[in-house]
């Protein structure tokens, strides 16, 4: 299983003095140095953290899967059929969210989606969408030919007792008939060094991707570190 490690919040710090400090890029290399199979960041809209100097460097500098996370805009698919990424990953967006907030609705966007997905793919470059755990997500990502799915785990990672073992069954359905019906799955959002090994241990799971926590985990013990505890943590469930 492969650990994307997303370095939004370096930049985000960063964009608290409008300075150079600390490199989002940098911390990117520093990731891989510690085990990190894919390098994720999201260029937003209106670019609060990640920014275009970013995504052109990593594209240059990161020599394992780039994952560029981006809304399903014309302006995003122009910016990703120049960068060229192994993978985007299709987001909802909204400007006064502090993060992601849930999954993509995919029946209700299909026209947009399918046309974006046909022209990422049309540039060689694969596709996946990130999406709740549902069946009907699921089965509209593969009705518009999307490569794989991100299952959001985010209501699993916030949510506490009987209510967290629900969320974790929804995750672990979703992952089995996403692939079942043949898309290759991952999964994503709000995943820590408390809550990762059950998802870790699902059968089937490509690739997890995770952010914010092992950026917190960072400031204490350096990101080399941060992202070898997060590694060995997901080998030792899977």
């Amino acid at each position: 299983m492969i650990l994307g490690v997303n370095i939004d919040h370096v930049a985000t710090v960063r964009q608290a003095r409008r300075g150079a400090e600390p490199d989002p890029v940098a911390a990117a290399n520093l990731a891989i140095l510690g085990g990190a199979d894919g390098i994720t960041a999201h260029l937003r809209e209106d670019r609060r953290h990640v920014n275009d100097r970013d995504v052109r460097i990593l594209r240059e500098t990161v020599h394992c899967e780039f994952n560029l996370e981006m809304a399903a805009t014309p302006e995003m698919v122009e910016i990703a059929l120049q960068l060229k990424p192994e993978l985007t990953t299709l987001v909802p967006e909204k400007r006064q969210e502090l993060t992601t907030e849930g999954g993509l609705d995919v029946a209700g966007n299909r026209k947009q989606l399918k046309q974006t997905i046909a022209r990422l793919q049309g540039g060689g470059i694969r596709v996946s969408l990130f999406i709740n755990p549902e069946t009907e997500a699921i089965d509209s990502a593969k009705e518009l030919g999307a490569d794989m799915v991100e299952i959001h785990t985010g209501r699993y990672a916030d949510a506490r007792g009987g209510s967290q073992q629900r969320e974790l069954k929804r995750v672990i359905d979703s992952v089995l008939y996403a692939e079942r019906i043949g898309l290759t799955v991952n999964a994503g959002h709000g995943l820590n060094y408390q809550n990762v090994k059950p998802v870790a241990a699902i059968p089937g799971l490509r690739g997890l991707y995770i952010g914010h926590s092992i950026i917190s985990r960072a400031v204490m013990v350096g990101i080399e570190r941060a992202v070898r505890d997060m590694k060995a943590l997901i080998e030792h469930h899977t």
